[in-house]
């Protein structure tokens, strides 16, 4: 019983001078002897205070002496954004700037003249060029109207109107259109139905501006789930001005004219005597 005693009381002494000193002991301070004590020896007697909260000052690091330096990382981090603000300042990272904006507008696709012609055409146009001061593209009103299709809306146009598509590609202000899908070419005398389009049949444009439509505001709610959400959006849209339609015969403007005053008042007199 007074060697289970003193070995109990042995361990227990040295556990708390393995937890709570400065200096960890090694592996090779626990003898076999200290585990088994003479019990004619007297016992070690510990004058010091014991403290756990004085002598230990991480809690969370007991099965490892190794305490990690946050601070170093922090400082690096501090270092990294000073060099970041100087070379700012400094005008060298303009250039790594500049090399991400050219990377950017390199992945936009970068059309040929046969794409553009290709996509104009499959939405139904074609681009002539600019309009000069020469060309005297504007005539009087003829009476022959068509149906032309542009994208995926179809228009009944006649001479001199003006109508609003979806924003046309590839197409300045002031330049000539020739619309080529025309599906339906008409005027007083006849009327000529494509299958799907007229074959020879054009009308002729030019563009006045390109602008955006009226806001139109979208606004959803889910009642009861405090879900709102507002949004405008504006379509672009191209003014073109409708200058000829060809494909068809037009017949020749008459010109009647009015009777005078005069004529009209012997007309009456002639009536008012028979």
């Amino acid at each position: 019983m007074a060697n289970s005693r003193c070995l109990l009381n042995s361990l227990t002494r040295q556990v708390t001078t393995f937890l709570f000193r400065n200096t960890y002991p090694s592996l090779q301070s626990f003898s076999v002897s200290s585990h088994f004590p003479n019990p004619s020896t007297p016992l070690p007697i510990f004058t010091r205070p014991i403290s756990a909260f004085a002598q230990w000052s991480h809690l969370r690091y007991f099965s490892s002496d190794k305490i990690i330096d946050h601070s170093n990382k922090i400082e690096d981090e501090d270092e990294d954004d000073f060099e970041d603000e100087e070379d700012y300042e400094s005008g060298e990272e303009g250039e790594d700037y500049e090399s991400d904006n050219e990377s950017v507008t390199s992945r936009k696709k970068v059309y040929t003249e046969e794409e553009k012609e290709a996509e104009a055409l499959a939405i139904g146009y074609k681009v002539e060029g600019p309009l000069h001061k020469e060309d005297r593209v504007f005539k009087p009103y003829e009476p022959v109207f068509a149906v032309v299709q542009i994208g995926s809306h179809q228009f009944k146009v006649s001479n001199r109107d003006s109508i609003f598509t979806e924003r046309l590609k590839f197409c300045d202000v002031n330049d000539k259109l020739i619309l080529n899908k025309v599906l339906l070419v008409g005027s007083d005398s006849q009327t000529i139905v494509g299958r799907p389009t007229v074959p020879g049949a054009a009308v002729h444009a030019v563009v006045e501006e390109h602008a955006l439509d009226a806001k139109v505001i979208i606004f959803k709610k889910k009642r009861r789930k405090n879900y709102r959400r507002t949004k405008g959006h504006r379509q672009e849209l191209t003014k073109l001005r409708i200058t000829n339609i060809e494909g068809i015969e037009k017949p020749q403007n008459v010109v009647v004219e009015k009777p005078s005053k005069a004529a009209k008042k012997e007309q009456e007199k002639v009536a008012v005597t028979a």
